[in-house]
């Protein structure tokens, strides 16, 4: 292989690395030795970066398929979710008589689906009383409110919850606003 038909690589290197191996090069020029050191150097540059890259990425990789595996089933708890609240309004019509076997039945299988929630991950996001946060919360209303701090969640009208970290679905909430002075 003659010199002009070897890839150039100068472009993938540390810019000082290349000078320098330039430079050696003119300055001993004809030396076979130097021109092999230099081309050594320059391999070696790239066999090292190289191995950096694919480090990264399989690094990245595995991050990726960490995350995939603890989200997976993101697609469905959302789905779930308003079968979750459908489930909700019939227990508090149900509520109006405990000791009923409908009632009791009902309670059973809300402790189930909580229990279901919980171990995958699913937590419910505080929000009754709670300073309004736009992350977590999402305000459909404000309302005045005297001895309640400007800010602050009122009512809760949908459930939101969170996937470990992640947002699942955020709550919707009316906030409280100060009084106006007339």
């Amino acid at each position: 292989m003659t010199p002009e038909d070897e890839p150039d690589i100068t472009d993938t290197l540390d810019p000082n690395a290349a000078e320098a191996a330039q430079a050696q090069g003119e300055n001993l020029e004809g030396d076979p030795y130097a021109e092999l050191e230099a081309d050594v150097m320059k391999w070696r540059e790239l066999a090292v970066r190289t191995a950096a890259d694919l480090d990264n990425f399989r690094k990245r990789s595995a991050r990726e398929r960490e995350d995939a595996i603890r989200y997976a089933n993101q697609g469905l708890l959302e789905d779930l979710l308003p079968v979750i609240d459908n489930f909700e309004m019939g227990m508090l019509a149900a509520a109006q008589d405990k000791s009923s076997m409908i009632y009791i039945g009902m309670d059973m299988v809300r402790r189930q689906l909580n229990d279901f929630l919980s171990n995958n991950g699913v937590t419910e996001i505080p929000a009754e009383g709670k300073p309004f946060d736009p992350n977590i919360h999402e305000a459909v209303s404000q309302e005045v409110a005297e001895g309640v701090a400007d800010g602050t969640v009122l009512r809760v009208h949908r459930r939101g919850f969170m996937l470990r970290d992640r947002l699942l679905r955020p709550a919707t909430v009316v906030v409280a606003k100060a009084p106006s002075e007339d």
